[in-house]
């Protein structure tokens, strides 16, 4: 009976924290400014379009 519930615990947790991880890293994506980012390091000034 204990190991089921513990199964039966498990699985929920899986349910609940997976959706919200792969909210947080879609949020986390879409939050990233659009446009052009311009970096300077040691190979010299960057640009790369998004």
């Amino acid at each position: 009976m204990l190991a089921s519930r513990n199964t039966l615990l498990l699985l929920a947790a899986i349910l609940v924290i997976g959706p919200a991880v792969t909210g947080y890293a879609l949020y986390e994506e879409k939050k990233k400014p659009d446009g052009i980012e311009i970096s300077v390091g040691k190979n010299g000034l960057s640009i790369k379009g998004k």
